[in-house]
């Protein structure tokens, strides 16, 4: 079981393992842009061929990453990881009178400090390591990014609560946001499931007493079944024993596999 699904500590990650692909969701006609390809256990993934929808390609090196050209097309864009099934969207907007000041327009509430987020906004760097980021002072690895979009892995030893996050790009100032980082516990039951057994999956957050948003993927779902779907999205409790709750069901003699993830956006409660 997994916590979140996304981990730079590598160790040699095979492209037929490939499975997440990580691609701004904004980016500029003609601009670089960086996007980076995980495989099942969260690692960066070298070696990976992507598919565009215009019919280019780009193969991610030995980071995990690749870095492209935007089409001079705008209009939605659709990626690919070779050979995998789905595809992901992007948006690729004209250019224009680009802001050479990094500023933040929408950053996350909460972020897990063990995952990745993302900040949109304008000024960012579209080769991933030109850029400067900070969380509480500390370097933070970029994983994708484009002048519209990046997507960040915290630094590790940060305490939960609130954060500072700064984004500066070769061309210009920085871009500065707020967000509080949690710390997620799983505690739950290792042992292999068993034909209708019963067990819950308990994560506990730490870093705030707000009802917060998680999603649970059921990563093998011949062993065991997840309630209420899969994926399955629950609320935790709020609170100063603020947990979240996933029900599961065995299916079959087996180890169960759940990564399960912070959603960004908050519950507020009920006026």
């Amino acid at each position: 079981m997994a916590l979140a699904p996304c981990a730079v500590a590598q160790r040699a990650a095979t492209s037929k393992n490939a499975r997440i692909l990580l691609l701004p969701r904004k980016m500029v006609s003609g601009d670089r842009v960086t996007l980076a390809v995980l495989d099942v256990n969260g690692r960066l993934t070298p070696g990976v061929t992507i598919a565009f929808s215009n019919g280019d390609h780009v193969t991610t090196n030995a980071t995990g990453r690749g870095v492209f050209v935007a089409p001079l097309t705008p209009g939605v864009l659709y990626a690919t990881i070779q050979g995998r099934p789905g595809r992901l969207a992007t948006t690729v907007v004209p250019s224009g009178t680009e802001s050479i000041t990094t500023k933040i327009a929408e950053a996350p509430h909460f972020v897990s400090l063990s995952d990745r987020f993302e900040l949109q906004g304008e000024g960012f760097c579209g080769d991933a390591d030109k850029n400067v980021v900070q969380v509480n002072g500390q370097p933070a690895f970029v994983l994708a990014s484009s002048s519209k979009s990046i997507t960040i892995l915290p630094p590790d030893d940060l305490d939960p609560g609130p954060a500072d996050v700064t984004v500066s790009c070769t061309r210009g100032a920085a871009g500065a946001a707020r967000i509080t980082l949690l710390a997620l516990a799983l505690e739950a039951d290792h042992s292999p499931m068993q034909p209708g057994q019963k067990r819950t999956l308990n994560v506990r957050i730490h870093g705030t007493a707000e009802r917060v948003m998680l999603e649970a993927r059921n990563l093998a779902p011949d062993i065991a079944e997840l309630t209420g779907g899969n994926p399955a999205k629950t609320a935790s409790s709020g609170g100063v024993e603020n947990v979240a709750m996933f029900p599961l069901v065995g299916k079959q003699h087996g180890n169960i596999l759940v990564s399960i993830r912070l959603l960004p956006g908050v519950i507020r409660a009920q006026p």
